[in-house]
């Protein structure tokens, strides 16, 4: 972890040196407010819509987990724009876009999932789902689909 704080230190001072020395100190804290503001701004902008989404989410009974990931993505993304470099605000500005962003949240849910599945019941082993489909979609008896399948235990 020290070593990717410390690759990530010298990126930055790398992107500020050769940023600088095109146009200059001044044009270089110019360009660093300027994607400070624009970035604040994008940032409150797609909060406002990840937001919105998860309200409507909930209103409808569907999972909100996209949703939820969306937001916690766009806040990662204003937090990377607010820090002072040029890496960082790339960083944030690729979380803030919403194609981008789709990318990261896929795998940030797969890597979650693997997590999850991982530390899951730890005291009596793995456990895995196997040949799973869903029994009953209906809506008027419960929120959430039945999900049946064969359960292995090691």
């Amino acid at each position: 972890m020290a070593v990717a704080f410390l690759l990530y230190v010298v990126a930055e001072v790398a992107a500020i040196w050769a940023v600088g020395s095109a146009v200059g100190v001044l044009g270089t804290i110019a360009l660093l407010i300027g994607g400070a503001m624009l970035g604040s701004w994008l940032a409150r902008r797609e909060g406002v819509k990840a937001a919105r989404a998860f309200v409507e989410s909930a209103r409808l009974g569907r999972n909100g987990q996209a949703e939820v990931t969306d937001g916690m993505l766009v806040a990662l993304g204003g937090v990377l724009i607010m820090v002072p470099g040029f890496v960082s605000d790339l960083l944030g500005l690729l979380l803030l876009l919403p194609p981008t962003r789709a990318i990261a949240r896929k795998s940030w849910l797969r890597r979650a999932e693997k997590r999850a599945v991982m530390y899951a019941n730890r005291a009596r082993g793995p456990v895995m789902v196997v040949d799973s489909e869903v029994v009953s979609e209906d809506k008027s008896q419960r929120p959430h689909p039945v999900i049946e399948g064969t359960i292995v235990e090691g």
